[in-house]
């Protein structure tokens, strides 16, 4: 049984709580959903966030706290320029579509043709038991189209597993996080490769070190930046030309590789 003191309600008090007691010059909100906090409360709230969830990896709630608070406003907006830069990521930033399982109608893609980009993501999210409704609202991002970029990243997420073939399993989740990080600098994904991999095993943390983390900082930082994609356009474009396209190779089939190690044994 899980001691009191590390539950997420006793370890990271409320906002409003902090607010009341350290007041730090916290900015107004600036749309809805938005939480102001101060440079102190972002940091209280990242240490907070980020060591729990390094207990517990399956907080989606510490985790999204953890990418919003660490996520710094050069940096955030070094990410937006990238898109301000590309015909495409304009119009993304322009249009602010959202992706949830009614506005790409998850079961319709399930009907298209066999290695389309809508197929692969539709049959990903049924076979790692994943839907695109579980993706948190930012909330402690202060401007408000930094905030959407994030979030864009947040519900793009599934679509880098499912052109990479990656699963949810930590190992296919610290790869994609190292993948992200070299595409996106987005630090929580950094934070998350570097030091998630401590909770593995020896051969689980080789198999990363031999063959995902070559893998992810090599086509992470030579790929066009997925940010830019607009998924929503190309569902019916097939997977391996966009694979060729932005530059990605598909790394080893993760799942096969521990089956292999298994019947070793």
């Amino acid at each position: 049984m899980r001691p009191r003191v590390l539950t997420y309600t006793y370890i990271l008090p409320s906002v409003r709580l902090l607010k009341r007691d350290y007041t730090y010059n916290a900015p107004t909100s600036n749309y809805p959903g938005h939480v102001p906090t101060s440079l102190f409360q972002k940091l209280f709230l990242a240490a907070g966030s980020g060591i729990y969830s390094f207990f517990d990896p399956k907080r989606a709630d510490l985790i999204a706290t953890l990418g919003e608070t660490t996520a710094f406003p050069f940096l955030m907006e070094r990410l937006r320029d990238r898109m301000l830069s590309d015909p495409t990521g304009r119009r993304i930033l322009r249009d602010r579509p959202r992706i949830t399982s009614s506005s790409i109608h998850i079961d319709r893609l399930l009907d298209y043709p066999e290695n389309t980009i809508g197929r692969t993501y539709a049959e990903w999210l049924k076979r790692e038991g994943v839907s695109p409704d579980t993706r948190a609202p930012v909330r402690y991002i202060d401007d408000e189209e930094c905030a959407y970029v994030m979030q864009r990243y947040r519900e793009c997420h599934d679509f880098y597993h499912a052109i990479t073939g990656l699963p949810i399993i930590i190992e296919g989740e610290i790869a994609l996080k190292m993948f992200e990080f070299a595409n996106t600098l987005i630090p929580m994904t950094g934070i998350g490769a570097v030091l998630a991999p401590l909770r593995l095993k020896p051969k689980q943390r080789e198999r990363l070190r031999t063959i995902y983390f070559p893998w992810a900082i090599k086509n992470g930082a030579s790929a066009k930046p997925l940010i830019n994609v607009y998924w929503e356009e190309i569902l019916d474009q097939d997977v391996q030309d966009l694979r060729d396209q932005l530059g990605i190779e598909k790394p080893p089939d993760l799942r096969e590789l521990r089956k292999k190690r298994i019947s070793r044994l």
